[in-house]
């Protein structure tokens, strides 16, 4: 950690950049980890933060279409997607606007996560029913998605 007095506003975005360089980032986790690197007010962090926001360098929006991509990708479902990037602080419009942009069939993801961990055999019986219930919901797919694909 560097001291207050050493850190200087080019400091500051210079770490910012060398994070946003890695992936992108919500506001934020960009001030926390600033927060973490570097001792000074948190009021100069939010400022570089501010500024980078303005430049169009960090976006929120731009890290939930990103994030939704990977994740979905990934066989993560809406309701896992959102609650993390909730927890990443991007706001709830920003969220929407990102669902509504990707156009995921998320019925048909739930059949991809299912068969790829099951195979394409159904479920000959209850306690069958029940596990691969439980995988779709621990991936974030909702009922009516693990019900629509499960039966």
């Amino acid at each position: 950690m560097v001291a207050k007095s050493e850190v200087t506003a080019v400091d500051l975005r210079r770490g910012a950049m060398d994070l946003l360089a890695r992936r992108e980032h919500s506001r934020q986790e960009l001030q926390n980890k600033l927060g973490r690197r570097f001792d000074v007010e948190p009021e100069r962090i939010s400022t570089v933060v501010e500024q980078l926001a303005q430049e169009g360098l960090q976006s929120n929006q731009r890290l939930a279409e990103a994030y939704l991509r990977y994740r979905s990708n990934r066989g993560q479902g809406p309701l896992k997607i959102r609650a993390e990037l909730r927890g990443k602080a991007v706001e709830n419009d920003l969220i929407d606007q990102a669902f509504n942009e990707a156009n995921i069939d998320w019925f048909a993801q739930a059949v991809l996560v299912l068969h790829k961990r099951f195979g394409e055999s159904p479920a000959t019986d209850v306690t069958q029913q029940a596990k691969r219930a439980r995988f779709l919901q621990q991936r974030g797919f909702s009922f009516d998605q693990i019900h629509a694909v499960n039966s």
